[in-house]
């Protein structure tokens, strides 16, 4: 777990990591809450399971991995595993929808949907917040204490 949470003091973690989690926040609200006009949880999970045919639990991981790993970025909690899964929804959301239309957005309404570019600027974010962590401003980084190491506990700390 240390490996997992170990992070710098970087702007460059702060930075990215609260983009992503800002820009991914309202696309798993809508699916989690039905906020910003989305479908709620219901609905979600039945778009997933009838109409795209995933798998139950599959379909429940994308919403908490939009939800919950954006809200992990906001704060910088386990930001690893939270761009981990934002990452894979991403992959997939190219590899079952977006593919077939192209690279480019559908900014001009010329295509039948739009194209993976967002994706694969999200998915580039999310690896790179992986390999160098939260940053600064993080409870991952909190976690580790003034000199970046973990805290450990000693014999007079209680449980």
């Amino acid at each position: 777990m240390k490996r997992v949470m170990a992070t710098d003091d970087s702007w460059a973690g702060l930075i990215l990591r609260v983009g992503l989690g800002v820009v991914m926040f309202p696309h798993g609200a809508q699916k989690m809450l039905g906020w910003f006009e989305g479908p709620g949880f219901d609905a979600a999970m039945a778009g997933f399971t009838t109409q795209m045919q995933l798998p139950t639990l599959l379909g429940a991981l994308v919403i908490m991995a939009e939800f919950f790993g954006s809200l992990g970025l906001l704060v910088g909690a386990f930001a690893r595993i939270a761009a981990f899964g934002i990452t894979c929804v991403m992959l997939g959301a190219i590899a079952l929808v977006h593919w077939q239309n192209g690279f480019f957005m559908n900014w001009g309404g010329k295509q039948p949907g739009e194209g993976f570019e967002y994706h694969l600027l999200a998915i580039t974010i999310g690896v790179v917040i992986m390999i160098v962590g939260a940053g600064r401003w993080s409870v991952d980084r909190v976690m580790q204490g003034p000199r970046g190491r973990f805290r450990e506990r000693t014999k007079h700390q209680s449980p």
